[in-house]
């Protein structure tokens, strides 16, 4: 039996893709057609991480095996690619210095990437929002790239249950100079979501934002909607799940309730959506 460590060695990939997707092909700059993932014979243990085996070319992309989809050729970012892509987001110094705070921390891995809160804030500019809500802060990075953005007289409710966390958001959110900018809840998130209800304040909203506990995306999902009026914006975070979701051989509880998501959002006709992969996924939502 060939290992995908020794197909990938000599058909000159050099990498292991991380996970065998059915649908996807792999492309080389070496070769001029894609091999496809099912022709391959992968154990679970080799094929679930990047594993660099020699220098990889920025030029390595990603077909869909599928020949109906055009064999459309996609970038399949490496690390020196994603490297070049941090170097050209823009990140104001006191998120960088949040940043690298938090990377001293244990769960540094939930912080949102540079590059997504930039979309993040891209998206609240071009709507001109001006009320915003997060579920699940952590320390508060993507919140404050939001907040850096609203308008004056902007509002954003920040959801988080972990009280350490927070004290390091705050103390941010202090030194940018918007506290005023950012009411605090913290607690679970869907009974800050329901007292919002509750209190009259649906349709009300214009963005939010949701990077929290996957079990709950349906029940956030659901809150949110009532929440954000007709033509406003909800982003779902970690929909690709680090690539778990489109393997088969994985069906931990997180990673189902994240495959049911994706498939419920995709018959919801209340939203318009995009799935963008930056980060660990994204999902762009917006309310019809």
């Amino acid at each position: 039996m060939i290992s995908i460590i020794d197909f990938a060695m000599s058909s000159g990939l050099g990498f292991v893709h991380q996970c065998s997707n059915p649908l996807i092909a792999l492309r080389s700059p070496r070769r001029s057609t894609p091999i496809p993932a099912r022709g391959l014979i992968v154990s679970r243990g080799i094929a679930c991480r990047l594993k660099a085996l020699k220098s990889v070319p920025n030029s390595d992309t990603v077909v869909a095996a599928d020949e109906s989809y055009g064999r459309k050729e996609v970038i399949s970012v490496n690390p020196r690619l994603y490297d070049y892509l941090l170097a050209n987001t823009r990140e104001p110094k006191i998120l960088r210095e949040l940043r690298e705070e938090t990377a001293t921390r244990h769960g540094s891995q939930m912080q949102v990437s540079p590059d997504q809160a930039q979309l993040l804030a891209m998206l609240v500019q071009i709507m001109g929002a001006e009320k915003c809500i997060e579920v699940g802060v952590y320390t508060g990075y993507s919140s404050l790239a939001v907040a850096l953005v609203l308008p004056e007289g902007g509002q954003l409710v920040a959801c988080e249950r972990d009280a350490k966390s927070l004290e390091v958001a705050q103390r941010y959110y202090d030194r940018a100079g918007v506290s005023e900018k950012v009411i605090v809840k913290h607690g679970l998130a869907a009974d800050t979501l329901k007292s919002l209800v509750q209190n009259g304040e649906a349709s009300s909203y214009d963005f939010a934002f949701v990077d929290a506990e996957k079990k709950m995306y349906q029940d956030y999902f659901e809150l949110l909607l009532q929440l954000v009026r007709v033509g406003g914006v909800i982003v779902m975070d970690n929909v690709l799940w680090h690539g778990r979701v489109a393997d088969p051989l994985i069906n931990d509880s997180k990673t189902i309730s994240i495959r049911n998501f994706n498939r419920k959002l995709m018959e919801d006709d209340r939203v318009s959506v995009s799935m963008v992969p930056i980060g660990d996924g994204m999902t762009i939502c917006r309310k019809r």
